[in-house]
């Protein structure tokens, strides 16, 4: 028994309530919708104007912007990091400068010995700080190269053991038949091994 196709007015055999089955996400009149959309006046065949307008509708989605603006809040976040680290050097370098007195001179001395004094104990532990975070990088790099070359060589040690066992098993006599003789070797050291442990 076939269905009777569905009613443009909405009353349908779904109950007298009136509610619609199925109404999806966008609330029905999918069919209303797409008949708009492609502007069939009747025909099967989409019009020129429906043609031309299918895809210039404004969805928000344009991966050319979204790219632009991405890189334009990338260069701008390196620009301010930039910015504050060169504020930073600055104020690191150049101390917020003292009132000095004009008149009465031994005070404006005694002021501009303590800036010296204090800008030279600042200079040293900067540089003794820098020493010391480089020579703990110099020995961390030194460190994962150590293990890296230890790594690298077991590696090339037991690739070497797995190409010399390999050989050794898939030699052949004159025959084609295979060299036993590595086999039953290869079988008395796995058992030997495995006893062991």
């Amino acid at each position: 028994m076939k269905r009777p196709p569905p009613r443009e007015d909405g009353a349908g055999s779904g109950g007298g309530d009136g509610a619609k089955k199925g109404k999806g996400r966008w609330g029905g009149g999918g069919r209303r919708r797409n008949e708009q959309r492609l502007g069939s006046g009747g025909g099967g065949a989409l019009s020129l104007a429906a043609f031309a307008n299918a895809k210039s509708r404004n969805t928000g989605y344009n991966p050319a912007l979204i790219k632009k603006q991405k890189e334009f809040f990338k260069n701008a976040k390196l620009i301010s990091k930039y910015k504050r680290s060169k504020k930073q050097q600055n104020q690191s370098s150049n101390p917020p400068p003292f009132p000095i007195p004009k008149e009465g001179g031994d005070d404006a001395n005694n002021a501009s010995k303590l800036h010296s004094k204090k800008k030279k104990r600042v200079a040293p532990s900067l540089n003794e700080e820098y020493e010391k975070k480089r020579a703990e990088d110099e020995k961390a790099k030194k460190e994962r190269e150590a293990i890296i070359q230890a790594r690298r060589e077991e590696r090339e040690r037991s690739e070497a053991r797995r190409r010399d066992l390999r050989e050794k098993m898939f030699k052949k006599t004159r025959s084609g038949q295979p060299v036993m003789k590595y086999r039953i070797q290869h079988l008395l050291e796995t058992a030997l091994e495995s006893s062991n442990k």
